[in-house]
């Protein structure tokens, strides 16, 4: 029998340098989509897969993150008096009771693959999964959210999982990339992956993404290469030394990735959830309607206003 996926590794360590100085002194997985962190999104999506341990690889000043995810007795208290109920569901909610939280701290800034070893005391043996909360995934209503996919997809196929989607060829150098032939509809299977390989050097343009469903043997892989691109411990390297005694496989996943780790792919990704959210969503549009008429009319008067 297949064991059930109920641990998820969120590697938070990184410092999201790219958004400084926003970054500079809070985490940048705390930074908001409309009205709801980056972490809290890809914790949700955990726990809608059934996962209920969710461990925390964190590094300096990550702290936020903890608090975010802990009881705020005060603030529950002032909100309670204000009678601002829904506020405070809100709040008391932002994790389920059932579900616990672990915080392992990385030493040093060593690579993904290191991060996500950190997690071996904890998780042990068991099957497990990763999720970059860089990586923003949104699901049309009526799908399951991406780790819901994957998870019924280990359940089914008893082996490890990875998201994957095309890039530009001119963005191989960002992503790991994988050689694969054709499984089943939209699932794969994974013959080689290299990490961040130049544009033509990359045998393919399908690019892992951040949902990765894994095994537990990857960790003694992990342990044992060594440092791989950027002298980092890579978990594309490790999950390279894995396929040689396991199937792995390359999942084109139901859904809209949004890149948060850059700054264009974080507007988008707020733009998005703006139109959708329910309390803000058509006016939203209705401002974004008006910006659009507004920059098209300065456009044409730049235009005319240059003509005799």
């Amino acid at each position: 029998m297949t064991k059930k996926i109920t641990k998820a590794v969120f590697p938070v360590a990184g410092l999201g340098s790219r958004f400084l100085p926003a970054t500079k002194a809070q985490p940048k997985e705390m930074l908001p989509i409309v009205d709801k962190p980056l972490i809290q999104y890809a914790v949700e999506e955990a726990v809608a897969a059934g996962i209920t341990e969710l461990i925390f690889i964190t590094g300096r000043n990550k702290r936020a993150i903890e608090d975010h995810f802990d009881t705020a007795y005060e603030l529950e208290s002032e909100l309670e008096a204000a009678g601002k109920t829904r506020l405070l569901e809100f709040v008391q909610n932002v994790i389920p009771k059932h579900v616990n939280c672990i915080y392992i701290r990385q030493s040093a800034p060593l690579g993904l693959g290191h991060a996500v070893l950190c997690a071996r005391p904890v998780v042990g043996d068991d099957p497990f999964a990763v999720l970059l909360a860089d990586d923003f995934m949104d699901t049309p209503d009526g799908v399951k959210p991406v780790l819901a996919q994957m998870t019924d997809l280990y359940a089914y196929e008893r082996c490890s999982v990875l998201a994957v989607q095309n890039v530009p060829r001119s963005e191989t150098k960002q992503y790991g990339i994988v050689s694969a032939s054709a499984y089943q509809p939209n699932l794969e299977l994974v013959h080689g992956i290299v990490e961040k390989p130049q544009p033509d050097e990359a045998p393919s343009t399908l690019a892992v993404v951040g949902r990765y469903v894994l095994s537990g043997r990857i960790f003694g892989y992990l342990e044992n290469i060594g440092a791989g691109t950027g002298g980092e411990i890579q978990l594309t390297d490790g999950i390279a030394a894995l396929m040689k005694d396991e199937r792995v496989l390359a999942y084109r996943y139901q859904g809209q990735r949004y890149d948060c780790g850059s700054k264009l792919g974080y507007l988008k990704a707020t733009t998005a959830m703006g139109l959708k959210h329910a309390e803000i969503g058509d006016a939203y549009c209705t401002f974004l309607r008006d910006i659009q008429c507004q920059l098209k009319s300065e456009h044409q008067g730049e235009q005319g206003g240059g003509q005799p």
